[in-house]
């Protein structure tokens, strides 16, 4: 990525820190900043190789506040998230002790690499919402063995986000009701983006993925085809992504 953006992301990054990123219990509207990279086709392993450089310079000399996870998409996009936790130090750097550590020369060159690798990039706020998430055994962003990522995106007008809202709620209620074993967490847009609501759900694979939402359906019936066609009446657009966690490719500070 380019220089001066890393900069600026890993600047924002300070505002993440947390023992431990990655088996955190999500607490009540759980604010997550995320970087996108949308990387180049012919630059994904040389992308990759260099995160995991970046990587192994944070662990060798054990940078604090820089934690994140990571999530590829299918396209090519990479996701780097961390949940927000204090503002009051945005104005703080935490990357300046790796380029005291390893040297500014190096610390330049290491990042130089990541220039040639895409070409647009862009950082956003999401919101966890609790009530509107479904995870019966206990709401946490953590879903071991399940690295699968499928991203439902609700885009909506303000006009008709509290209508949507409802209808969402609705339906999670049913989940609820009949049981269902295909659990998931919504999201809401924050500063950044445009206004939408994101349910994302985790499974272990795609084929997976598609058998869990088969039998989900045969269990919420016709009771839920029509709940989720009348959400898609508040819809402005609705569209799907899909993708993985990357735990190679995340850092946790000690």
């Amino acid at each position: 990525m380019k220089t001066k953006f890393f900069f600026s992301f890993f600047l924002a990054t300070l505002l993440f820190q947390t023992g431990d990123l990655l088996a955190q219990t999500a607490s009540a509207n759980q604010a997550f900043w995320v970087h996108e990279d949308n990387v180049r086709p012919s630059m994904v392993k040389e992308y990759e190789a260099v995160t995991k450089d970046f990587i192994d310079a944070c662990k060798k000399h054990n940078i604090k506040g820089a934690n994140f996870a990571t999530a590829t998409l299918d396209d090519g996009t990479f996701l780097s998230i961390s949940p927000v936790t204090n503002m009051a130090d945005l104005d703080k750097n935490p990357l300046a002790p790796l380029a005291e550590k390893m040297g500014e020369d190096n610390f330049r060159q290491l990042f130089a690499r990541f220039n040639k690798t895409y070409d647009t990039h862009r950082d956003y706020m999401v919101h966890l919402l609790t009530d509107m998430s479904y995870m019966p055994n206990g709401l946490s962003t953590n879903t071991p063995g399940e690295d699968y990522r499928k991203w439902h995106f609700f885009h909506v007008t303000p006009e008709n986000a509290p209508a949507l809202r409802t209808k969402m709620m609705a339906l999670r209620d049913l989940y609820e009701k009949k049981g269902s074993k295909q659990h998931f967490r919504v999201y809401r847009n924050g500063f950044g983006n445009s206004d939408y609501y994101l349910v994302v759900i985790s499974a272990k694979d795609a084929q997976s993925y598609a058998q869990t939402s088969a039998e989900n359906n045969t269990l919420l019936g016709p009771e839920g085809e029509r709940m989720f066609d009348d959400i898609l009446k508040s819809v402005e657009k609705y569209e799907t992504r899909t993708g993985h966690m990357r735990p190679d490719l995340a850092y946790t500070s000690n």
